[in-house]
């Protein structure tokens, strides 16, 4: 299962990405996730159906001092490489 998440919020400045990749990589999850402009949170999770919906679950808490306002969730066709990973702000 491949989603894209966009997090809106409390989500920048609070180690989301950080808390993110830990997550993801205690899942077994590959993907990305990045800062947008905007103030959101964007990432790609990819793995095993269970492990991509727990992972959607966590986002909607996220870290200690996180805020999250909303979750969109969409459909994602191309599989990320191995590993999970932050990337730059986009």
């Amino acid at each position: 299962m491949i989603v894209r998440l966009r997090v809106s919020g409390r989500v920048q400045g609070v180690a989301y990405r950080a808390w993110t990749e830990r997550q993801a990589t205690s899942l077994g999850l590959s993907g990305w996730v990045r800062n947008r402009r905007d103030g959101s949170v964007e990432a790609v999770l990819c793995g095993a159906e269970d492990a991509v919906l727990e992972m959607i679950r966590r986002c909607h808490r996220g870290p200690p001092l996180a805020r999250v306002a909303e979750v969109r969730q969409g459909i994602e066709d191309v599989a990320p490489e191995p590993g999970f990973h932050q990337l730059p702000t986009a």
